[in-house]
């Protein structure tokens, strides 16, 4: 599997499991120069859980999506969008 695809299907595996409206969850890829970039989008309720307390959590996520991309020799970088820019 190709390491892009491999972190998206990580990022929407890890966020649906999170929150409590995963039909309204959603992460987008788009590639800014040689860097992949994932958008997260969310219900407005979830989006806290997804941050988690003091923001381990979204770190957390970071942290684990940037290792596999270094693994796989990209570079990655993972956004949380907030409810209004939906």
């Amino acid at each position: 599997m190709e390491a892009g695809l491999a972190i998206h299907d990580f990022l929407e595996y890890v966020v649906v499991k999170l929150i409590d409206h995963p039909g309204e969850a959603s992460v987008l890829h788009e590639m800014s120069g040689e860097r992949h970039l994932y958008k997260i989008r969310l219900h407005p309720d979830d989006a806290g859980r997804v941050i988690g307390k003091g923001g381990k959590t979204i770190s957390a996520i970071r942290s684990l999506a940037i290792a596999s991309a270094q693994l796989n020799g990209i570079r990655v970088d993972v956004e949380l969008e907030e409810s209004g820019d939906r």
